[in-house]
C-alpha cells in the first residue's frame, strides 16, 4: 500500500534533511517510495497525508504564528483523525500550550502543559558548567510507554535546543533525558510521537526510528 508521507513546512529548520533521512529510512523500510515523501505547507495536502512530520530549529513563536491559521487547523485535523504523527525539536514543543520563549504565543493545544527554559546546571561527573543550548550526543531514557524508542537499553541520539516541555500529563512521557537536570526528551500517545532530539541527524538509531514510525 502507497503510504503518503508529508513533512510540514512552517518555514523553520532544515526541511531537506528530513525528507532526506525519510527518503533513505524508506529504502531501508520498504514501505514507500520516494515518490510518497512531500515537503510541503499546503493544508491541504498536509490534511490528507497519511503520517505527518513536524520538524523544526528556531524559535517557538516563529512556528506557532505559521500554525495561527489554516496551517494549524490542518495539523489538528491530522491529530484529531489519529493519523501517525512525529513531531521533531519545535514538533514536540508546538503541541503544547505555551512557551516561556515566546509569551503571548499559542501552541497546538494537543498537549496539556507548556515549554520552559531548560537550567544551566553542572556536569554530575567532572563538576564543569553545562553549555546552553545543549548540543550534541546524548541518551534519551525510554519509560513504560516508550512509543517508537526501543525496549532495552537507552539509545543516544543528537540535540540541539535550549528548551524543553513540562507535560502537564506524566503518562505522556516516552522518554527522559540527563543534562545538568532531568527533562523531558520524547512524549508518545495514541498515533503521536514526538521527540526533543533530531532523527534525522542522529546516524543508525535516528534512521531505525524513523523506519519505526514508516512502519507504524
Amino acid at each position: 500500500m502507497r503510504v503518503r508521507v508529508v513533512v510540514c513546512d512552517v518555514g523553520v529548520g532544515n526541511l531537506r534533511s528530513v525528507e532526506r533521512a525519510l527518503l533513505e529510512a524508506s529504502k531501508e523500510s520498504g514501505s514507500v517510495d520516494r515518490h510518497d515523501v512531500e515537503v510541503t505547507r499546503d493544508p491541504a495536502r498536509l490534511a490528507a497525508a497519511d503520517r505527518l512530520v513536524m520538524p523544526g530549529q528556531g524559535g517557538f513563536g516563529d512556528c506557532a504564528r505559521a500554525l495561527g491559521g489554516a496551517l494549524g487547523d490542518a495539523v489538528r485535523e491530522h491529530l484529531a483523525k489519529e493519523r501517525p504523527y512525529l513531531g521533531i525539536c519545535l514538533g514536540l514543543q508546538v503541541l503544547f500550550e505555551s512557551s516561556d520563549e515566546a509569551p503571548g504565543c499559542a501552541g497546538l493545544g494537543a498537549l496539556a502543559g507548556r515549554v520552559v527554559k531548560l537550567g544551566a546546571g553542572v556536569d554530575a561527573v567532572t563538576g564543569a558548567s553545562l553549555k546552553i543550548p545543549h548540543t550534541g550526543w546524548n541518551q534519551a531514557e525510554p519509560t513504560g510507554n516508550r512509543g517508537l524508542l526501543r525496549a532495552g537499553a537507552p539509545e543516544h541520539f543528537y540535540f540541539v535546543h535550549s528548551f524543553v516541555v513540562a507535560p502537564s500529563d506524566p503518562t505522556v512521557v516516552a522518554a527522559t533525558t540527563e543534562y545538568g537536570e532531568r527533562f523531558v526528551s520524547a512524549v508518545a500517545y495514541g498515533n503521536v510521537f514526538a521527540c526533543q532530539f533530531h532523527p534525522e541527524k542522529s546516524q543508525r538509531a535516528g534512521l531505525a526510528l524513523l523506519e519505526r514510525f514508516l512502519a507504524s
